[in-house]
């Protein structure tokens, strides 16, 4: 049991009291008695009501449970089922048409469309990472992946496939900055001649794309270009050992990538207690004082890992240009539903976690707010909250953002609100849902994943799902995509918030991404989620591209393209004609996943991992994926298509695959032959008792087995 502290009413561990009054306090002009004063009557205060909605969750799936049951003979009848969840209150009026009032934005927000990346803020050299990959090397991307079709072969560097990189590079510098009469690929010179860029004396055929230089004009050591609002940088040097065979000296392009970055409290880091949850919230505070740190062993020397500064460079007509050197960075707490020992209120009850994230995350980033060059020109804190189960929850996130404010001296609406539109509630009240916030709604994203897992355990009770693969086939996960955008659209988003699509999970893919990730700009979002700053770089190529903000202008005048009656389209398996084989096939995928996320989580406290699959691909695991496996093997269990006995015998399994492929891990625990550990039985937790987990959510779980593993 942590060591703790008395605060106003609140029994506090000691390390995080400590953290608070010695680190983040300090600077903020919050005084520490004030501080907890106001924080306890805010926890005290809007406890009762975190409860009464997540009972409220509970009334809501037990009274759709009760609905299926009752009609289990029945074909499906969707006019009854929409008018039930409108009785029950589960589906609300979408009310008269609005437009958001969210004003200081940010213009990595509202106007400049790009990658974002999510990293877990618990790891430091990670974080960094992702606040420095707003500008990334297009050549080292297409070199040290499979972007152009093949990895590179080990040993040193093969000049072959160098210059198929300068190659590509070209072909991209020419569809996106194309010259008067002549191509990139042929250039021996580029300078700058009385604020115009010169290209072997042509100009670029559109001349405005050039934003400045650095260096002399006549031979400039790099060169800034922009189009659809990002930048490009030409780098120059005949002393780089590809500038040096480079007929123009070009040795590198550098792309504006990582636009924004979320700093992630939530789905990919494992916090169970306040040692975890001072981990998360140092990183943050180094972030928005911009003093994080992080030294690291690379081959044979340390490196130290900083915050990058901004680019300075000399505009068209002589004046001084400054472009950011970093992402913007958000913050996702964590949502409405669980607990942390780290603070206990009055009666002994664990604190509502999302109330602590708000309440010091938002505290920690006045640092930025009272710096000038830092994280927001706007002045803004940009808060990305998960989980949240239609309009009421998200006037209670914007209720608790109004009392975070005011007990910390902030104007009211500093904090802007990323609503994520990944549970079922809120996907078909969206538009209630931006209503209830509409003077702090900066980002709405979908988020496929938690969005299937949910649409699983709300509709457990009507039947066997379709295999894992066919879900994604069905009508309604179209009509989900088509139906954020437009109404995120209808809501005066466009240029004045983001609006999302998530993430790639396949980080050893870049081709396929290449291929693929383009729909997500296509289809109007301005921003969409990808795995490391690599991934980052190559997706930009996607948004010089597309112009997001005229397919937006082009959608918003079409009009809306889905409605609520087609996400309401259950992908129940209508005609299963599976053979045994297929079944206990997609149960050992579903399994091999789940044990291969869950025991470096509750063993190793990493709440994101690149899980190999049955078939050696590495995908990106965290509690979402975890959500939709679990969920969809309770399912099947529920309804018969497999039995615990089958399910039991799969896992174990899988439990040996899993060991297998951790086998060259020093820290890694075996989870064969004895099958008794910690971790082993919170994947069976996770499946067995399924059902009966708050929405299918993975985390009550989780944390309470790493607990006993920390506690062990």
């Amino acid at each position: 049991m942590a060591d703790r502290v008395e605060r106003n009413g609140l029994q506090v561990a000691t390390e995080l009291a400590e953290f608070i009054e010695t680190r983040a306090l300090p600077g903020t002009g919050t005084e520490a008695d004030a501080f907890w004063a106001s924080f306890s009557e805010l926890l005290h205060d809007l406890a009762p009501k975190n409860a009464a909605l997540l009972d409220k969750r509970t009334g809501l799936q037990s009274q759709i449970d009760d609905w299926h049951i009752a009609r289990r003979v029945q074909p499906h009848d969707p006019d009854a089922y929409k008018a039930f969840l409108e009785e029950i209150g589960y589906l609300v009026p979408e009310g008269d048409a609005f437009h958001v009032e969210t004003t200081k934005i940010d213009p990595e927000i509202a106007h400049v469309a790009g990658p974002q990346l999510v990293v877990p803020i618990t790891n430091a050299r990670f974080a960094l990472n992702a606040a420095n990959a707003r500008w990334g090397s297009l050549y080292d991307a297409f070199y040290g992946t499979d972007a152009m079709g093949s990895l590179p072969a080990p040993g040193g560097y093969d000049r072959g496939r160098g210059a198929r990189v300068v190659a590509r590079a070209r072909v991209f510098l020419d569809e996106a900055f194309p010259i008067v009469g002549a191509s990139h690929a042929d250039v021996r010179r580029y300078y700058v001649d009385q604020g115009a860029l010169l290209i072997d004396d042509k100009p670029l055929a559109d001349p405005a794309q050039f934003a400045g230089h650095t260096g002399r004009a006549k031979a400039p050591d790099s060169v800034l270009l922009v189009n659809n609002g990002l930048h490009v940088e030409l780098v120059f040097d005949r002393a780089h050992p590809i500038g040096a065979r480079d007929q123009a000296g070009l040795a590198d392009v550098r792309m504006e990538a990582a636009v924004s970055a979320i700093m992630d409290c939530e789905d990919s880091v494992a916090c169970v207690d306040a040692e975890d949850k001072v981990l998360a919230y140092g990183n943050w505070l180094g972030l928005m004082k911009g003093d994080l740190e992080e030294t690291f062993r690379k081959g044979e020397r340390d490196v130290t890992r900083r915050l990058a500064e901004d680019r300075v460079f000399v505009g068209p007509k002589g004046e001084e240009v400054s472009v950011k050197g970093r992402a913007l960075m958000l913050v996702r707490n964590v949502g409405h539903l669980m607990t942390n020992p780290a603070i206990l209120l009055r009666d002994g009850a664990e604190v509502f976690e999302g109330l602590m994230d708000a309440m010091i995350t938002v505290l920690i980033a006045k640092h930025d707010l009272a710096r000038a060059g830092g994280n927001s020109a706007a002045g803004s804190v940009y808060v990305v909250k998960p989980k949240m189960h239609g309009p009421e929850e998200v006037a209670f996130s914007d209720e608790i953002f109004t009392r975070v404010e005011a007990a910390l001296g902030l104007e009211q609406y500093t904090v802007k609100l990323g609503i994520m539109d990944e549970e079922r509630r809120t996907s078909v009240n969206l538009k209630a849902c931006i209503r209830a916030a509409k003077h702090r709604v900066a980002f709405i994203n979908t988020g496929f994943l938690d969005r299937t897992g949910d649409e699983i355990h709300t509709s457990m009770e009507a039947g066997p799902f379709s295999r894992k693969d066919f879900i994604k086939r069905k009508g309604w996960i179209t009509a989900y995509e088509n139906q954020n955008v437009d109404i995120g659209l209808e809501c005066g988003l466009r240029g004045r918030a983001q609006i999302g699509k998530g993430m790639w999970a396949k980080p050893d893919a870049m081709a396929e991404m290449i291929e693929q990730k383009i729909e997500h700009p296509r289809a109007g979002a301005n921003c969409a989620w990808v795995p490391s700053p690599t991934a980052a770089t190559l997706h930009a190529l996607h948004y010089h591209k597309v112009d997001v903000a005229a397919v937006q202008a082009r959608l918003e005048a079409g009009g809306r393209r889905a409605y609520v009656t087609a996400l309401l389209d259950i992908p129940l398996a209508a005609y299963r004609r599976w053979t045994r084989e297929q079944v206990i096939r997609e149960v050992e995928n579903n399994a091999q996943g789940i044990l291969g996320y869950v025991v470096r989580w509750v063993n190793q406290g990493v709440g994101c991992s690149k899980v190999p699959d049955l078939n050696g691909v590495g995908l990106m695991e965290d509690r979402a994926t975890c959500r939709i496996s679990a969920q969809h093997i309770a399912n099947w269990l529920h309804h018969g298509v497999v039995n615990e006995i089958e399910v039991g015998e799969v896992f174990r399994r899988m439990a040996e695959v899993v060991d297998q492929q951790n086998a060259d891990d020093p820290a890694y625990r075996p989870m064969a032959p004895g099958f008794n550990g910690i971790a082993y039985a919170a994947a069976l937790d996770l499946v067995l008792k399924g059902r009966a987990q708050p929405s299918g959510y993975t985390e009550p779980v989780l944390h309470g087995r790493r607990l006993e593993w920390k506690a062990a």
